[in-house]
């Protein structure tokens, strides 16, 4: 059996760990505006391995669970589990992610950099109908309150991580761009 730390995760290798963050802001929409949250979370990133895909795409994985927490009140307001993948041949980083509220993503990006240098910078995306990068929902969500597009991108330098995320939804008779940003800590 291949050790698990030996497969060529490019980019993603700096994301392997246990995360800690607590400078989190969502920014929501509610019926009559928006709400700020301020949040701490954290995300465990674990080795998985690679894959060969109809015997010539190799992607190697990484399996992640998210948990974010409100300072307000430490209620737990969002859970997602998913991959980050990374395909060598074609240097794309992907991105599937699944949320309890049943929303799916598969996002992908081109990554330009060098992946043995730090800081390590990408993005992904997705949008509703692409024909590569899409998402998929229930009938609920899509009739109130529908996803439209997803934009994530990191920026690991060291036991350091950030990120920004961009969903776009369609809710309560406007478009929204739902926001998420935080810093965090390899513990």
């Amino acid at each position: 059996m291949t050790d698990l730390l030996e497969c060529d995760y490019g980019p993603l290798r700096g994301l392997i760990g246990a995360w800690k963050g607590d400078k989190g802001l969502d920014v929501s929409p509610e019926p009559d505006g928006t709400e700020e949250n301020p949040y701490y979370e954290t995300i465990l990133i674990e080795p998985a391995g690679s894959v060969k895909n109809a015997e010539s795409q190799l992607i190697t994985m990484l399996r992640y669970h998210q948990v974010v927490s409100r300072k307000s009140n430490d209620e737990v307001f969002h859970d997602q589990i998913g991959y980050w993948m990374w395909d060598t041949a074609q240097s794309t980083v992907v991105q599937s992610l699944a949320i309890p509220r049943a929303v799916c993503v598969l996002a992908g990006g081109k990554y330009t950099g060098d992946p043995g240098e730090m800081p390590v910078s990408f993005q992904v995306h997705a949008a509703l109908g692409h024909e590569d990068w899409g998402i998929v929902q229930s009938p609920f969500m899509r009739d109130n309150a529908r996803t439209v597009g997803f934009e994530h991108e990191l920026r690991i330098d060291g036991d350091r991580l950030w990120y920004a995320e961009t969903t776009k939804l369609e809710i309560y008779g406007r478009s929204f761009d739902h926001t998420d940003t935080n810093e965090l800590t390899r513990q």
